[in-house]
């Protein structure tokens, strides 16, 4: 990633003048609580040690020139008073989506300049829009003198991903970015967002947190990820509930007699993954990240099995990581691609990572790209 300093200076180079400010904003892992934060249900995710960096100055004008340090989409342009969501393109959605945010919510957006820099993977499932957003969502906060509070900006940035983008996201993901803490998951429950640091000393342990990035892109705007919360919205109707976290394991027997056998699968799965965080948030704060390997198989096996949310890249990676030493592993993210993590003990870290390469290698796939990430600091003012 480009330094602070770096960024500043490009900043000037392209705009003319330097930036107000630079912002922070990180990616993240979601360690298990996979699609329950729609459900109104728990999630335990970390904001990892990759971010998006903004450097942002207020023009005197309603201009926005937007660019980044990656791709090839060159300059946008756009008027901060007629933001329209069919004329977005590539990555300019996420900011210009939290601009017309802000907006619905009664904040005066002037024109601003804007130079993008990011190291979180795109497509991998490990929220590179979000930290875009999260990122972006900040720096206004502060230009603007909006004076608005974490809570405020998650809900922000959801609609941004929402209304603007078109991704029928949860809040997981902006939590985790704008109110991660270094050495620390987050236990947060989605139905009104209180929030809980988790002790996530994996290190401590003897233990790398694995991220097996399979290269197979996703889009949450284009997947199944719509009709899945469709059906668990179709779930929660039957059941009588105000959404599939009010369901408890108990009352999947007679569940089943109610829902298709499809929907049931969906509610399965969403009922009991809910059931893994609450089990996996005890053993963090009792035995340590070692008990919670078995927890992130069965993670695995219900998204494979009844979210059908898997694909044969995911399962090979989380598969042959498992039998190769890791302690537990699981897709992580939205699915249809992305990400495996896999929870290794730091002696059979090389030992993991050469066996995925070979298997890949082996089945035909893109070679797989691994690394470690450890939890890391929400987003802040960096320059």
């Amino acid at each position: 990633m480009t330094s602070t300093e770096d960024l500043a200076a490009r900043f000037e180079s392209v705009f003319g003048a330097a930036p107000d400010g630079v912002w922070r904003a990180p990616g993240r892992v979601n360690l298990i609580g996979e699609h329950t934060d729609y459900n109104e249900g728990y999630v335990l995710p970390f904001a990892i040690d990759r971010a998006a960096r903004v450097a942002v100055r207020v023009r005197p004008d309603s201009t926005l020139r937007l660019l980044s340090t990656f791709g090839n989409q060159g300059l946008t342009t756009a008027d901060a008073g007629a933001l329209q969501r069919a004329t977005a393109r590539g990555w300019t959605k996420y900011p210009l989506g939290v601009l017309w945010a802000l907006q619905q919510r009664g904040v005066r957006i002037p024109g601003l300049d804007l130079l993008l820099d990011s190291d979180v993977p795109r497509g991998a499932g490990l929220s590179s829009s979000h930290a875009i957003e999260c990122a972006v969502v900040c720096a206004l906060n502060e230009l603007t003198a909006a004076g608005l509070g974490a809570e405020d900006m998650v809900l922000a940035t959801q609609s941004a991903e929402n209304d603007f983008v078109g991704s029928p996201t949860g809040i997981m993901d902006q939590s985790a970015s704008l109110r991660g803490a270094a050495g620390h998951a987050i236990f947060l429950d989605c139905r009104d967002q209180s929030l809980r640091l988790v002790p996530f000393d994996a290190e401590s342990a003897g233990l790398v947190t694995l991220v097996i990035d399979t290269r197979v892109s996703h889009s949450h705007a284009g997947s199944g990820y719509a009709s899945r919360r469709a059906s668990c919205g179709l779930g929660a109707e039957v059941l009588g509930v105000q959404a599939l976290r009010d369901v408890r394991p108990a009352d999947l027997g007679d569940a089943s007699a109610l829902l298709d056998p499809v929907t049931f699968r969906r509610v399965r799965h969403v009922v009991t993954e809910n059931d893994r965080v609450l089990q996996a948030v005890a053993l963090l704060g009792s035995a340590g990240p070692t008990a919670i390997g078995p927890l992130l198989d069965a993670s695995h096996a219900s998204m494979r099995d009844d979210f059908d949310i898997s694909c044969p890249e995911l399962d090979l990676a989380v598969e042959t990581a498992r039998s190769a030493g890791a302690i537990g592993a699981r897709m992580t993210g939205g699915g249809f691609g992305g990400s495996a993590i896999a929870l290794t003990p730091v002696d059979a870290e090389q030992r993991v990572r050469a066996a995925v390469e070979r298997a890949f290698a082996r089945a035909g796939y893109a070679a797989p790209d691994i690394f470690g990430v450890r939890p890391a600091a929400g987003a802040i003012r960096v320059g």
